[in-house]
């Protein structure tokens, strides 16, 4: 329902003195509580499963984020998965009676059901996703209460991902867990867990921006209709406001109300990726004669982005290169319960390497991220975990996730495209899975029109049968690795662009294992997934390659490397490492950077840098070798033993230097790269035996 602004200017005065009433209240205790809830939580596993040790089922005190995974899982197929119960005694205060109180969890893995003072409240399905649940009836005011969350992490085939192949489904609280105190006339916070604020941007160029806010409002009050006034405040990076839109409203106790506001702003400053990630704030009030009842703040960049067809990624009118990774969440005993700390840890480590897009996969990530992705400047994709196998069971799930994805990141000028599947399959353009693709896209389309959608294929054709149901088709090539050699990217991304140069396509997926630990020099072409050596310079070879080809293609609007970080994966059996997907540019501990993550360092940061690939080969046997340099700088000099090294040539991008029959002395040898006005040092000690 639409309500139209009164065009009386009494009213206009009015809501004025209402909106600076609302304000000076604000300012002096917020009208809506968040209390976060995470400490002083008791755990234990449930007692009917003969896999856990007896000391687990026993309670014991847990902080929130917590997982039950952190360590089982990295030994492999043997972890829990199964029954667990928290427990937590919350004392409701007395002034909280007469309010709405609501449990909002940002993530479970992966079913949930809530219990206050043994009365059932509700159940949620899926890792990923936040969930909220009004808690306000069950409640004893004044005393303390009884919270009891059971958990459930094993496979099932109704609720995605359907397995742990690819990734494991961690069992726990891994996310924090707040209390949302609000009156009892509200913006909505049942809406799948979203902030009840949805932010339209239209018409965005450096001359003006048009702004469309719609607003879902909630009255369990005693009056039939709540006589109130809402706003929508845009303010500055300073603080500021710059834009403001006020009107008289009636909210009935019946059903959700839904309002829009519009504002045009003029001559705004662009949100510009990573060079210029500026925000805005919006503030949506709610307000009564006393002042303000409710409030909600959300960001605001305004961008435009545009994915053209065979010529890349448009930022604002402008051609923009994602320069991408894939990030999975987990850390090495760590599990998925990561910190903020953690989160930002990470996007720092993706920064340096000069990353303008983030592929969040398979699955939604934490709120934290996405916000600080925002102010950092990132382009990020984001995705529901329909991913790797199909039940046929999983549809209202899948589709119940997506809409959970999409309306609690809704405003987050970050995202550019949802995800809806990854390498899930049907034999032809009408069967369960092409149709349930088609489904989430208009589910998407419905929830969000101006993003795009895409699905991806583990193959290399455009025209198999589930593909094309999305706006942008991903796909992912692992040439050299499952399949053919290295350069043979070159050959399938050629042929694409001939035969379909009218399509939008990303290269969802690409990358190769290495194991820090096992260093040989290599020449081969390709590699050994089910094997157990895995040099790390095969990896580096690979990316030297397929990063030369992949500069040289626009037609491939965005490329994400697989993966930014290792990541446990429990069938795994490769490397020498069990459970391991060792793919990543660092390691899972996140304590080294391997060599392949200086290579993108070095073509996407223009920060000036010199750096000697190989580095941990330290002990080696042939008196001649091949000395790779990486220098975004100009042309390194290499010096061995003190001695210049001649005869350099260029390798397959700008920054790319290969000195090759370079001679090793027996004993110790000092290698160094010097490069750049500033002489920028790199250095490496190897022995030869």
């Amino acid at each position: 329902m639409i309500r139209r602004k009164p065009g009386r200017p009494l009213f206009l005065a009015m809501a004025l003195m209402m909106l600076f009433s609302a304000t000076v209240r604000s300012q002096t205790k917020p009208v809506r509580q968040v209390i976060n809830i995470n400490n002083d939580w008791q755990f234990k596993k449930d007692a009917n499963r003969r896999d856990a040790a007896l000391t687990d089922l026993k309670w014991k005190s847990v902080t929130i984020p917590h997982t039950w995974n952190n360590q089982d899982i990295q030994d492999g197929n043997g972890f829990y998965a199964g029954d667990a119960s928290y427990q937590k005694e919350l004392l409701a205060a007395a002034d909280w009676k007469g309010k709405r109180v609501f449990m909002r969890f940002e993530g479970v893995g992966s079913v949930a059901r809530l219990y206050v003072n043994d009365r059932y409240i509700g159940e949620h399905k899926g890792s990923y996703s936040a969930f909220v649940f009004d808690i306000s009836y069950a409640l004893k005011y004044g005393e303390k209460n009884k919270i009891e969350v059971k958990v459930n992490n094993e496979e099932r085939e109704d609720v995605i991902p359907i397995n742990n192949r690819l990734f494991p489904i961690y069992g726990g609280i891994y996310r924090p867990v707040a209390l949302i105190i609000t009156n009892n006339v509200n913006i909505a916070v049942t809406d799948f867990a979203s902030p009840g604020v949805y932010i339209t941007q239209q018409d965005v160029s450096a001359k003006s921006a048009g702004i469309k806010v719609k607003v879902k409002l909630e009255n369990k009050s005693e009056a039939a209709a709540a006589k109130l006034s809402l706003s929508t405040s845009i303010y500055d990076a300073t603080g500021k406001m710059v834009k403001q839109t006020s009107e008289k409203i009636l909210v009935s106790r019946q059903g959700e109300q839904l309002f829009n506001q519009q504002l045009t702003m003029s001559d705004p400053h662009l949100w510009q990726g990573i060079k210029d990630p500026y925000l805005y704030q919006l503030v949506v009030r709610l307000a009564d004669e006393k002042g303000i009842i409710d409030e909600v703040t959300q960001p605001l960049g305004l961008r435009k982005f545009e994915m053209k067809p065979g010529k890349g990624f448009y930022l604002n009118d402008q051609p923009y290169r994602l320069l991408g990774v894939c990030r999975h969440q987990d850390k090495q005993d760590e599990g998925n319960a990561l910190s903020n700390a953690q989160h930002a840890a990470d996007l720092e480590d993706i920064k340096e390497m000069g990353t303008t897009s983030i592929r969040f996969a398979h699955y939604q990530q934490s709120e934290y991220l996405y916000s600080k992705c925002d102010s950092m400047g990132f382009v990020i994709w984001a995705e529901i975990p329909f991913v790797n196998a199909v039940s046929t069971k999983e549809a209202g799930n899948a589709q119940s996730q997506l809409r959970e994805l999409i309306r609690q990141n809704y405003n987050h000028p970050s995202i550019y495209v949802w995800g809806l599947h990854n390498e899930v399959y049907g034999k032809t353009p009408d069967d369960y899975t092409a149709v349930l693709t088609r489904d989430l896209d208009d589910i998407s389309k419905t929830e969000d029109p101006d993003r795009y959608t895409v699905s991806v294929s583990g193959y290399g054709e455009m025209d198999r049968p589930t593909n094309l149901n999305a706006d942008i088709q991903g796909m992912n090539r692992y040439y050299g690795w499952y399949e053919g050699k290295i350069g043979d990217l070159e050959q399938w991304v050629s042929g694409l662009e001939q035969k379909f140069p009218d399509y939008r396509m990303v290269l969802s997926e690409y990358g190769t294992e290495a194991n820090i630990a096992q260093q040989e020099e290599v020449s081969r072409e390709s590699g050994n997934p089910s094997g157990q050596v895995w040099p790390e310079a095969y990896q580096q070879k690979f990316h030297e390659i397929q990063w030369g080809i992949i500069e040289k293609h626009p037609y491939i609007s965005a490329s994400y490397v697989w993966n930014m970080f290792d990541f446990a994966v429990p069938p795994a059996n490769g490397g020498s490492v069990p459970a391991r997907n060792m793919k990543g540019l660092v390691t899972f501990d996140r304590k080294v950077k391997k060599d392949a993550f200086y290579w993108y360092k070095a073509n996407w940061n223009p920060e000036p840098m010199v750096y000697i690939a190989g580095r941990r080969f330290i002990k080696r046997t042939n008196p001649k070798t091949t000395v790779t340099v990486y220098s975004n700088t100009g042309t390194p000099t290499l010096m061995v033993n003190g001695k210049k090294v001649t005869g350099v040539k260029k390798g397959t991008t700008s920054v790319h230097y290969i000195f090759e029959n370079v001679k090793l002395q027996k004993g110790k040898n000092k290698v160094e790269a010097v490069a750049g006005k500033t002489n920028l040092k790199d250095q490496v000690d190897w022995s030869l035996i």
